[in-house]
């Protein structure tokens, strides 16, 4: 994975750097390291999580499953109001390996740190301004924020954020799972890179990766 701390605001919580060359590495195969290489170069900065508050651990380890999976390397963690969860070992220790987790005090100071990545902040919301998932353009840099389960993202966060998206439903509920939500949205985000071939050239640059 990434090698080497974030810069600006923000400190990692967890989420190791991995060195390819590291001895730790020595009894890794040829093909474990192939895997890593592989996995790594479909890595995209430019596209991360931000999670607000979330307090249901089993929430929060499948969100971070969810980033693996679909090749988000750093999640934001905004916690001002609850304490982070602590995560079962079973549950996320696969998935939290290699997604990189940055803690921040504030909203100002999580907004600090997205403006240096380049990142856009957007949240989910039925608001006046909120596009359709598919409506959001999610070629371009993006961070999206979710929000508590029971009162959303909270009000220093949202001041922060430019523009809000909504998952189209048919059902007589209109919410899902933030779990969910944020695995549905990551698939959207992927379909649309992959349709703009982002996934055929690297997002990290070779010294970036040890």
């Amino acid at each position: 994975r990434p090698s080497g701390r974030p810069s600006g605001p923000g400190r990692p919580c967890h989420g190791p750097v991995i060195c390819l060359h590291d001895p730790a590495m020595r009894n890794i195969s040829e093909n474990r390291l192939a895997r890593i290489r592989q996995v790594v170069a479909t890595r995209k900065k430019d596209l991360a999580l931000v999670l607000d508050n979330i307090h249901d651990p089993h929430n929060v380890s499948a969100i971070l499953r969810s980033c693996d999976a679909f090749g988000v390397p750093r999640v934001h963690l905004h916690y001002t109001t609850t304490a982070f969860p602590h995560l079962g070992k079973k549950s996320s220790a696969s998935a939290k390996k290699w997604v990189e987790c940055v803690r921040h005090a504030d909203s100002a100071s999580l907004a600090a740190r997205l403006d240096i990545d380049g990142l856009r902040l957007v949240s989910t919301g039925f608001g006046p301004r909120a596009v359709p998932l598919c409506d959001w353009d999610f070629t371009k840099p993006t961070a999206v924020v979710f929000g508590n389960e029971h009162s959303g993202v909270c009000p220093d966060l949202v001041r922060h954020v430019a523009a809000e998206i909504y998952i189209p439903m048919r059902g007589m509920v209109q919410s899902l799972n933030v779990s969910v939500a944020a695995a549905v949205i990551l698939h959207e985000a992927q379909r649309q890179r992959a349709a703009a071939g982002m996934y055929d050239r690297p997002s990290f640059a070779p010294e970036e990766i040890e």
